[in-house]
């Protein structure tokens, strides 16, 4: 996933914004699989997706940690199916002297 967002240690980050890479696993109880027969058994994704844009472009954040934990909460809070998430946030325009792709942080969360 994309988006477009106001996150950064810098004030210019939060001002200009930039485009950000958000990829999710999500892991439900194996045991269930075999009784999935509609939407309502599973997670729906389209409602995932919503769930990080609110995120990724309704909030600020000056670490890209602070914004992996809410995505985490939000989701473990939100599809009680959901056993585990895990998250990654890849940062491509960084503002760092050097020849580097990106930055990117991973969050694994289980429900406690």
């Amino acid at each position: 996933m994309v988006f477009y967002g106001y996150h950064g240690v810098h004030v210019e980050e939060r001002r200009l914004g930039q485009r950000f890479i958000v990829s999710v696993c999500l892991y439900t109880n194996e045991a269930m699989d075999g009784s999935i027969r509609s939407l309502e058994d599973t997670v729906d994704y389209t409602r995932v997706y919503e769930d990080i844009r609110e995120v990724m472009e309704g909030q600020q954040f000056h670490l890209l940690e602070s914004c992996a934990n809410t995505i985490a909460d939000k989701l473990l809070a939100g599809y009680s199916l959901l056993d585990r998430v895990v998250i990654w946030i890849q940062k491509p325009s960084v503002a760092i002297q050097g020849s580097l792709r990106s930055v990117e942080v991973e969050l694994s969360r289980c429900r406690a």
